[in-house]
């Protein structure tokens, strides 16, 4: 019995685990297109001492594309949180950019406490990357690739 509940413990929170993997990979897929569909707004936040402002959106809209793509791969999954959560702290700059300027996002004016907001929702989100860059049974269709190739 005990064994039992163990299991259905164990199966419950790989499903979990797999639900929110789900999320988090179609919402990055998602807005990583967003930013070649209707680049200006990410345009708008990139702060001004940085170059090339449309090229960094596109490379940063691919990334988080690529990134989303990847969590769904399950050998995969933990590189492409790694690479999420990395991705996550370099635009960084671009959310604080929008908040300390009160740059709306789109073209109606964005409420300032929803501008600061974005902040914390960035550590929301690399933590939630975070969380599948560990080996979990359900990432391992076969040997995962550090097996083959240590990092």
């Amino acid at each position: 019995m005990a064994v039992a509940l163990g299991q259905h413990i164990r199966d419950n929170a790989a499903m979990v685990r797999l639900t929110f993997k789900i999320i988090l990979a179609v919402f990055m897929i998602f807005v990583g297109v967003q930013h070649f569909i209707n680049p200006a707004p990410f345009v708008r936040i990139v702060p001004d001492y940085l170059p090339w402002h449309l090229e960094i959106v596109y490379i940063s809209g691919f990334f988080e594309a690529l990134g989303g793509i990847g969590l769904l791969i399950p050998r995969l999954t933990r590189y492409a949180a790694w690479g999420l959560v990395a991705l996550y702290v370099a635009v960084f700059p671009a959310n604080l950019n929008m908040a300390l300027h009160q740059l709306p996002f789109g073209d109606s004016p964005t409420p300032q406490w929803a501008l600061w907001l974005r902040l914390p929702v960035q550590a929301l989100l690399i933590w939630w990357a975070y969380c599948y860059t560990k080996w979990y049974p359900e990432n391992l269709s076969r040997r995962p690739l550090d097996e083959k190739f240590p990092i």
